[in-house]
């Protein structure tokens, strides 16, 4: 039995949204099980934290980072065929990054709805079709971030919720489309958990809290990015050889 120190040893992996929250705290925990990671994000601060924390654990050989903007096509596909050259390969694809806003329906922007879609939606799809000849290769998983919003109402968040729901329409399609070639494509719908996106998110004013956050009555708090990274890790790794085309939700049970 492989022990689960061991799971990702001469895997390759690429984590977007990697400067912070569950990103940061995914691309750490693969690299703690023997990954070969390459961490990005948009923020290069944010990347230089991350990959200060990979030097302090011993990591530094085989942790990488990359300043990304995800909805830039040409910059994915230097990124991505960089990320494969460097390391002969691409077994693990995490699609984390993502933004959030939140305002009245009636007072969002094209501006606004286009590029939460171009960033949460599109450019999960431009990483992913990147990627896909090598993960293809490997027989390969893909970890996509869907959300609670995408099959809950979430106020304010219609942009958010749409693009949300088009992350799990899209894992669903491409876990069939590719399953008969070894490819597994899954995805987490988080849901009250602390992030650097979630906290700094502004409301509107008439805001009603009752109506955005249902009572998690697991644990009644907001759970941490680290609650999220254990199970991304089984779901990338051979442990969850038998798991495809299903969105998971991470919320404390929210919605039950």
């Amino acid at each position: 039995m492989t022990r689960v120190a061991d799971r990702f040893t001469d895997k390759s992996c690429l984590v977007t949204g990697a400067g912070s929250g569950m990103g940061r705290a995914i691309a750490l925990r693969l690299a703690a099980e023997g990954g070969r990671v390459t961490a990005s994000d948009v923020s290069a601060p944010g990347l230089e934290e991350v990959a200060g924390r990979a030097r302090e654990e011993g990591w530094a050989d085989r942790f990488h980072t990359a300043v990304l903007d995800v909805a830039d096509e040409a910059a994915v596909d230097s990124v991505v065929a960089e990320v494969i050259s460097r390391q002969g390969g691409l077994d693990a694809l995490v699609n984390a990054a993502g933004i959030l806003r939140a305002v009245h329906t009636a007072e969002c922007t094209t501006e606004i709805w286009d590029r939460v879609l171009k960033v949460n939606l599109t450019g999960t799809f431009l990483v992913i079709r990147a990627a896909l000849p090598a993960l293809l290769e490997a027989k390969g998983a893909i970890l996509n971030f869907s959300s609670t919003a995408a099959s809950f109402g979430h106020p304010y968040m219609a942009a958010y919720a749409a693009s949300k729901g088009g992350v799990s329409a899209l894992t669903q399609t491409l876990a069939a489309e590719y399953a008969k070639a070894g490819l597994r494509v899954v995805a987490v719908a988080p849901g009250g958990i602390s992030t650097p996106m979630v906290d700094a998110l502004e409301l509107p004013a008439d805001a009603d809290m009752k109506n955005i956050m249902r009572l998690m009555p697991l644990n009644g708090h907001f759970g941490s990015p680290e609650d999220l990274a254990g199970l991304a890790a089984t779901l990338l790794s051979d442990e969850g050889r038998h798991i495809t085309g299903v969105t998971i939700r991470v919320d404390a049970g929210t919605h039950c």
